[in-house]
């Protein structure tokens, strides 16, 4: 029987990045070309561990494997629902991992839950440090459906009464960093070892005994290990990641039994931070499994086996990344991520002092208003995470009922549903990422500060007056290090204030993007359900002009506040763009005015229309800027592309006209002009792109154009261009995927993938290679033996090990 036992643990985590007020995350350019830094991330990492690659001696894919079903990890919930909405293969995926997990862990699974959005629990009071936990399980449950046994505590934050909260809700251990270990006192003895400074021996789990008489078991991660694991290259090669493993083991504790290894850093180092880190980890948890050295194990399986022995006392307070206990997360410790010399971190106090402040200064507020329609306005607050995770709306009427013990009339079923809210605010403003950084001026300051925005607007909804401009005065004592951005409160007011929107202005969005969009009865805004079905679109005969107008019901699907609205919008051309928003009034007034609407734009009178727009729509007047982020650039795009056409005409005449002379300079190596030297890059990569967009990409323009780009050394757009071409084969081995026998499908794919290797670009593979190997252990056995030799050329094609 193995007596030594290897863990390795990934907390996998990304902070939530939603507009608070539209419940989604907005494009963030610098993620390019993925939509954001979560689709960005999970491409790198998330997905990834979930189909990881081993390969043979020759580089070959030889196979897949599932790395979440062989180590311990955990999963933020905010994560896991973005993954849930934005990339559901990726999340089944994981939450398969633990159920198989439980078959290979004896009966334990590898997933643990998380404290729910990432906060520093040291730092927060005694109800938040309740509701996080209260959420985290509940989150748990939702997902994997089991109770979890550890928790894993953000940042490693920890002091005695945030273990006590885990212990009073029934978890049986977390994971610490050696470093926030201060004595340890041997089984029975009554003698304390001072352990600090990352002395304890972490082969073996430990009880903290709490106050009340309650305990918790603590195991403490490898320090040397995971440090080079995650800043030390170790991941460079999975061979080199497993002998570290292996060779951590202590030969003089042999005789006293069973032994851990166990190594934690944060998930991403698994492919996001350190590129092919997953492929490392794979080959070293295979290599550990075959070795006959050691056993792999998480640590529920190793606590049950092993029940600790010895007792520990940890530093109070203290985290995994911060030497100073956590004054990373509210003062200028000299923790931070580098920044610019002579930059301080003395925001970090302020910032944190601002939102104690508002979630003091609203606590009263909260169980005074809520008070009026639940018996324990907290407990309803513990019980919320059921709504956040179902809105549907028997599921609020169900929990409505229960916690209010009545039911509740429209009106009190907002208010009652604003205050849960509110509170919902106030715990995600203190996300630990927000004060994790070196400068206030950056997305994580910014971000949680909209939390605490939206917390302060929905209290002004509910009549508690000067709640924003008290938060503006206390963020205005924490000063950027960037003498432009000034300090928080001119950061808020520049970046937060205009993210503030009500449904007057969902229904603004929904005038002008209406123009542009297909008639339908109702459509979805984001959190905002908006019922379009009285709306009129109209169409100038012989001219792009357009026009919109009449009655959209807007309803917040969070808070269920709902309103009628009249609209009209009119787009002239290009950027003209008018659109007006009031109250819906009188039925027959409204249909009058829409009326007259109708009558000029169809005689064209638009002069008629826009005066109509600046009478009766004076206060309330949108243009372009009223559409929110994402929806503005698609219609941005659509708006300009005949101009853009334009420009891609003339540069195309330019390129056409003088080809010859162009093609005989490059021949001659004398330098060609900058302005053809850019327009044809501007061409080439053009129809590239287009060439391989294409449902079925048009392999003779992009062989043509492989070779232009090749004679004239034309600069290729490879980011865009590689991602570009690992769509297009996917797109293609899927249909290879639904047609296994179509000889003819699979060939044209070869000749894709040949194709896209000419035009020296390097194409994630990754999707196109998981259809193969999927296909490869499916229905291969039942194929014509035609379309299994051309399957296996295309198997080689994407690097696989087809034998």
């Amino acid at each position: 029987m193995n007596s030594r036992f290897v863990c390795v643990h990934g907390h996998f985590y990304q902070p939530p990045r939603e507009n608070p007020w539209l419940g989604a995350v907005e494009s963030q350019p610098s993620a390019a070309p993925f939509h954001d830094w979560n689709a960005r991330i999970t491409a790198e990492c998330y997905a990834p561990n979930a189909r990881c690659r081993i390969l043979d001696s020759a580089g070959r894919i030889a196979r897949l494997v599932n790395n979440y079903d062989s180590i311990s990890f955990n999963v933020g919930p905010t994560l896991l629902g973005w993954l849930e909405r934005h990339d559901p293969t990726t999340y089944s995926r994981i939450l398969e991992a633990d159920r198989r997990g439980i078959a290979r862990f004896g009966g334990h699974g590898p997933a643990m839950a998380q404290v729910y959005n990432h906060i520093i629990m040291p730092l927060a009071n005694e109800r938040d440090k309740r509701t996080q936990v209260v959420w985290g399980i509940a989150d748990f449950k939702h997902r994997f459906g089991r109770a979890p046994e550890g928790m894993w505590l953000a940042e490693t934050a920890a002091d005695n009464k945030s273990l006590l909260a885990l212990a009073d809700a029934g978890i049986k251990f977390t994971v610490l960093s050696p470093h926030q270990a201060a004595r340890v006192k041997p089984g029975a003895s009554d003698v304390w070892i001072d352990v600090r400074g990352g002395k304890i021996d972490p082969t073996k789990p430990y009880q903290c005994h709490l106050p009340g008489g309650k305990s918790i078991a603590v195991f403490f991660y490898d320090g040397a290990i995971s440090q080079a694991i995650a800043f030390e290259r170790l991941l460079q090669s999975g061979d080199k990641l497993a002998r570290r493993l292996l060779g951590a083991f202590r030969p003089h504790l042999d005789r006293a039994g069973r032994q851990l290894v166990a190594a934690s850093t944060d998930g991403e180092t698994y492919g996001h931070h350190v590129a092919f880190g997953d492929m490392a980890l794979a080959y070293a948890l295979d290599a550990i499994r075959t070795s006959g050295e050691a056993e792999l194990t998480i640590f529920a399986e190793y606590l049950e086996k092993n029940p600790p022995v010895d007792t520990v006392e940890i530093i109070e307070p203290s985290a995994w990344s911060c030497t100073h206990g956590v004054g990373r997360w509210n003062s200028d410790c000299g923790c931070s991520t580098g920044g610019e010399p002579g930059w301080h971190q003395s925001w970090r106090g302020p910032l944190r002092t601002a939102f104690d402040n508002l979630r003091d200064r609203l606590a009263p507020e909260f169980e005074a208003g809520a008070g009026q329609f639940f018996a324990d306005p907290w407990a309803a607050r513990d019980g919320y995470i059921a709504l956040i995770l179902d809105r549907r709306p028997e599921a609020v009427s169900a929990f409505l009922a229960e916690h209010a013990g009545r039911t509740l009339q429209a009106s009190d079923r907002v208010a009652a549903l604003r205050w849960l809210e509110l509170q919902h605010q106030c715990l995600l403003m203190y996300t630990s990422c927000g004060w994790f950084f070196d400068e206030l001026n950056r997305l994580e300051p910014t971000q949680v500060m909209a939390y605490a925005g939206r917390a302060a607007h929905l209290a002004e909804q509910l009549g508690v007056a000067g709640v924003e401009d008290a938060l503006r005065e206390d963020l205005a004592a924490a000063k950027s290090n960037i003498p432009a951005s000034g300090d928080g409160r001119k950061i808020y007011d520049t970046a937060v204030r205009p993210l503030r929107i009500g449904l007057d202005r969902v229904a603004g969005h929904t005038a002008v993007a209406a123009l542009f969009g297909p008639d339908l009865e109702k459509t979805l805004t984001y959190s905002y359900e908006v019922d379009v079905g009285k709306l009129r679109h109209f169409q100038a005969e012989g001219r792009p002009t357009r026009m919109v107008c009449g009655r959209v019901l807007v309803r917040d699907r969070v808070t269920e506040e709902s309103a009628e609205f009249t609209i009209a919008a009119i787009h002239l051309g290009e950027l003209d763009l008018r659109g007006g928003v009031r109250p819906a009034g009188d039925a027959d007034d409204d249909a009058q005015r829409d009326w007259r609407l109708e009558v000029a734009f169809s005689s064209q009178d638009f002069s008629t229309v826009l005066k109509i727009l600046d009478d009766e729509f004076a206060a309330r007047n949108y243009s372009l800027k009223a559409v929110f982020h994402d929806e503005r650039d698609r219609l941005l795009r659509q708006i300009l592309a005949p101009a853009a056409g334009k420009i891609e005409e003339q540069f195309r005449k330019v390129v056409n006209e003088h080809e010859a002379t162009m093609l005989l300079l490059h021949q001659l190596n004398t330098r060609v002009t900058p302005a053809y030297r850019m327009a044809e890059a501007f061409i080439v990569n053009q129809d590239l792109r287009r060439a391989l967009e294409r449902t079925d990409p048009d392999q003779d323009a992009i062989r043509s154009l492989a070779g232009r780009a090749a004679l004239s050394d034309v600069p290729l757009e490879y980011q865009e261009l590689n991602y570009t071409a690992a769509q297009a084969v996917a797109r293609q081995m899927a249909d290879v995927r639904a047609h296994p026998t179509d000889v003819t499908r699979i060939t044209r794919t070869v000749r894709l993938v040949e194709l896209v290797g000419t035009l020296r670009l390097k194409p994630d593979l990754w999707q196109a290679q998981n259809d193969w190997h999927d296909l490869r252990h499916g229905e291969w056995v039942d194929l014509p033996v035609l379309a299994k030799a051309a399957l296996t050329d295309l198997g080689r094609r994407l690097n696989m090990v087809v034998d």
